[in-house]
């Protein structure tokens, strides 16, 4: 591990998905491309394409073996997936965890499923919990599941891809599956009740080296040498995982992406609400942390149609002292509003300013509301698209009343992941310090939180 000077990180997100290399040293990123996440319609069910994503892994590492060259690699990916494996590759298609089942599947598998008190795992919408899938797999699909010879978390799937070697790993086994015990470190009652034990790949840490790229993958290529691959890591964990090495107890991360996720280290777990999207997710180590998370990357998009500049002063004070607000949730079945159908109120902007204004601060409101269910104390650490929201970021310091460190770059799960391979941890909060809006916004969340009073 001394003589990694550079880590390619494959980072699958659920909306795009990019390869990255980051200066082992420095832990900055020195070469990335990226490409969208895309999911096919047709099959038995809506899949990943799982084999685009992979030609664009191969044809990234072949042209970044060259420059700027790489000596290990590490994964990263979003929860809420597996893969099943036959003999010789998916023996059915890696489902999108949006699919939503009938109510029939649904209501059996909420029958079947342990209590919140045992997996700290709420019950969420379509296949959210890779238990719902399997089950849906199982009981819909019976000829194809007969064939499965291996269950694998996402992350671990393409650490298959990359050495041959089949591993689970905890971080992705512990993100609202319903498959993992957190308190006992160990599968919940499901693995048995849906009689999966024997499937089930073993469990290695996030840090362990699984293997060398395999041949003849390394020759394609274009390496002669050998580059471990390393086990891998839930997405938010690795954005977690940093600031798990450098901070002390108590602070919050507020990990923004496709999903806005908080994570309250030094919270409490008693707190847990499984009617609000609150759980526990299982860090690097292996310890439970409380969370929250809603999904504020595609809702904020749908609002503002994928436009991001930001309002200028003036029409934030508008839009403020209008009480121009939505109301939760754009997206449904998931986060502290799930049966919630967005409302807005004092009416719709018409210009993509005032759009943006509103999204960012409906954002930052259903963020500080994350943040109070699971306990945050302490500074706030925001990283991803967020961090560059400037309107986001003075609206969570107005509302948490606590210190806000937004974090450069385009995400921390690279970094995280790259951790994993022996890269240093060298974070850098932008220089300017995040003040809070006027008070005027005192009066717009008291507005927001009291009409949801009325829903």
């Amino acid at each position: 591990m001394n003589n990694v000077r550079r880590i390619a990180v494959i980072d699958v997100g659920k909306t795009n998905a990019k390869l990255v290399v980051v200066d082992a040293a420095t832990g900055a990123e020195v070469a990335t491309r990226s490409i969208q996440n895309r999911v096919v319609k047709g099959g038995i069910y809506p899949h990943f394409d799982v084999d685009a994503l992979w030609a664009f892994f191969v044809e990234t590492l072949i042209a970044f073996a060259r420059s700027p060259g790489f000596d290990a690699i590490s994964v990263t990916a979003h929860g809420a997936s597996a893969a099943l494996l036959g003999h010789d590759g998916l023996a059915m298609p890696v489902i999108d965890y949006e699919h939503v089942y009938s109510d029939e599947v649904r209501a059996a598998y909420a029958d079947l499923r342990p209590n919140f008190a045992e997996t700290c795992s709420p019950l969420l919408s379509g296949g959210l919990n890779v238990g719902a899938q399997i089950h849906y797999q199982k009981t819909q699909f019976p000829a194809e599941f007969a064939s499965v010879k291996c269950i694998l978390t996402y992350a671990q799937y393409w650490v298959w891809r990359l050495t041959g070697i089949a591993v689970n790993e905890v971080t992705s086994l512990g993100c609202h599956t319903d498959l993992w015990n957190p308190q006992k470190g160990s599968y919940s009652s499901l693995v048995d009740t849906l009689e999966i034990r024997s499937l089930m790949a073993p469990i290695r840490p996030a840090f362990d080296t699984i293997g060398d790229l395999r041949e003849p993958l390394a020759k394609q290529i274009g390496v002669d040498k050998a580059i471990a691959v390393h086990c891998g890591i839930h997405d938010s964990n690795a954005s977690l995982l940093p600031h798990l090495i450098t901070r002390t107890s108590p602070f919050a991360v507020v990990s923004t992406g496709t999903w806005v996720v908080s994570f309250a280290v030094g919270g409490r777990l008693d707190r847990l609400d499984p009617a609000r999207d609150t759980l526990a997710n299982v860090d690097a180590f292996g310890k439970a942390v409380p969370s929250a998370r809603f999904m504020g990357g595609r809702e904020f998009d749908i609002l503002t149609e994928g436009r991001t500049a930001e309002p200028d002063a003036e029409v934030l004070a508008r839009v403020i002292r209008d009480q121009r607000m939505i109301l939760p949730s754009l997206v449904q079945g998931s986060g502290p509003y799930p049966a919630h159908t967005a409302n807005w109120l004092n009416g719709k902007p018409r210009f993509s300013g005032e759009l943006n204004a509103v999204a960012s601060l409906y954002t930052a409101l259903m963020t500080a509301t994350c943040l109070e269910l699971i306990g945050a104390l302490g500074p706030t650490i925001v990283e991803g698209p967020f961090s560059r929201n400037h309107t986001f970021l003075s609206a969570l310091r107005s509302l948490t009343g606590r210190e806000i460190i937004a974090l450069p770059g385009s995400t921390g799960t690279s970094l995280g992941a790259a951790l994993l391979a022996g890269a240093q941890c060298s974070l850098k909060p932008v220089p300017e310090a995040v003040v809070p809006l006027t008070k005027s916004f005192d009066a717009y969340a008291q507005s927001w939180r009291e009409s949801l009073c009325q829903k």
